[in-house]
This record gives structure tokens, sequence and C-alpha cells, in this order.
């Protein structure tokens, strides 16, 4: 911006117009003096790169806590969806079918109607998290043998040789359920917020470490379960419910809730 000045000459008089007029000049040369001096002052903390340092450093601090407040939250259980405890009468009337060339429906109680089982609802085939589960509970199998509990899984779909797949993991016969009735009564899932989670951080490195491999075919956001279901009307002993990827079933707690199965007698046998 231009400035323009303007001379004006001394007043001859030394009067009392000359004397205001001398003092009038002084104060306007004063005044201008301070406004550029202030001007100066201004430019230079605008140009100053430190208060923009400062400025940057007090964002990027401002996002770092975020980010640690967001990491700290996401590892807690306040935005899991809770369960929603099942009950027998709605277990008994889940559809599931055969994986044969020509499927079987039938309702899911002839799985336990005699002799109870266990079952496990697998979140995905192919996840090697699902897999190292199927590997402890298949090592029950030949206590479970003993106590006459069958080793069931159900899944809730089938892609090319994925079941196939799963099988050398798995000691039991698999069903399908297509209406995904075992993820529920309330349907749960963890989305990418699993990823930023340190339990599911350890699950991965410890299945790693056992040695068991996988794929990413299919729906694995859904969380599955392991159930322990006592022989007709007994109820259910034992219900696991996957709060995270990878959050298996205590097999010891799975063994003790099987040998509370009292298995049906036909009405031959009392005889």
């Amino acid at each position: 911006m231009g400035l323009c000045l303007v001379f004006l000459p001394l007043a001859s008089s030394k009067g009392e117009g000359g004397r205001e007029g001398s003092a009038s000049r002084i104060c306007c040369t004063q005044g201008f003096a301070k406004h550029m001096t202030s001007a100066k002052a201004g430019s230079a903390s605008a140009q100053d790169p430190s208060s923009f340092t400062m400025g940057m450093w007090s964002i990027g601090a401002g996002a770092l806590g975020a980010a640690a407040l967001a990491l700290v939250l996401a590892n807690t259980d306040i935005f899991l969806s809770k369960p929603l405890q099942a009950t027998l009468e709605y277990l008994e009337e889940i559809d599931l079918k055969t994986l044969e060339k020509e499927p079987r429906t039938f309702k899911a109680k002839e799985l336990w109607e005699k002799n109870g089982a266990v079952i496990m609802a697998v979140r995905r085939p192919g996840c090697f998290l699902c897999r190292e589960e199927a590997v402890d509970l298949s090592s029950l199998k030949p206590k479970l043998d003993e106590l006459g509990v069958p080793l069931y899984a159900v899944v809730k779909e089938q892609i090319r040789t994925e079941v196939k797949d799963f099988q050398p993991y798995f000691k039991g016969e698999i069903f399908l359920d297509e209406k995904k009735k075992f993820y529920g009564p309330r349907r749960r899932k963890m989305m990418f917020m699993g990823f930023v989670r340190l339990g599911v951080w350890n699950n991965f490195f410890r299945a790693r470490k056992v040695g068991v491999t996988g794929n990413l075919e299919g729906e694995g956001f859904i969380l599955g379960g392991v159930f322990v279901v006592g022989s007709g009307k007994q109820g259910i002993l034992l219900e696991h419910r996957e709060k995270e990827f990878g959050d298996k079933v205590n097999p010891v707690s799975v063994l003790e809730a099987a040998r509370k199965i009292k298995p049906q007698t036909s009405a031959s046998e009392k005889k």
C-alpha cells in the first residue's frame, strides 16, 4: 500500500494558531510512526516460522490424541454387540441341510435328541482361527466317543471346496445352516474394528505359532460359537459366543458340560 506524504509550510506566525498547528503536526507524525512500528511488528509475527510450527504441532498432537483414544475404546467391549442367549426351543426349530449331492433338510433337534451333542457354529471354514478351534474340539473326540456324545459343526455357506478343505481339521459331521440361525438369535458382526484389537492380534500369533493356515474365501464377519446341548429336553449346557476373531471356547469347559449329558433311553432298552 503506497503512502502519500504532504509537507505543509511552517506558519510564520508566533501566535496561538501557530503553536496549535505545530502541535497538531507533531501528533500526526508520532501517530504515523506508531502505526508503522505496529505494522512492522505484525508483519514480523506473521512471517515468524516458530508460530507456524507450533500450530502444526498442536494439530498433530490433537490427531494423535484422538487416534490413541479410538484405539483404547476399540479394545474395550463398549462397542461390541451383546449376544442374546439362545433357548432350546429356538435351536430345535432350526432347519439344517446335509452336504450330500442330494441334500436332506431336517430339524436341528435331531442332532442331540438321543445323546446330546457338541456343535460348533463355524464363522468361516477357511479362517485359520476357526480351523485352530476345530482342531481343539476334535482333540476331544476320543473322550466324547466314550461318553457317547457326537461332535458336529454347522456352516452358513458352501463355497467351492471350503467345507471339504475344513474337514481335515474337524473330526465330526458338518451341516449347512443357510438361514444362519445358529449365529443368532441376535446375529453379531465384527467388522474392521477387529483388526485394531490387541486380543485379535494375540489370537493371530497364537494360531500361526501352531502352524494352522487358511484363506480369505467366504463371509467371515458374522461371529460364531459353540454349543453343548443335552439330550431330549435337558437344555443348553454350554453356550460360548465368539466375542472377537479367534475367541475360541475352552475345551475343558466343553468336556465338563458334555459329562453332564444324560442320554435318552428307548422303551425297549428300559425293558
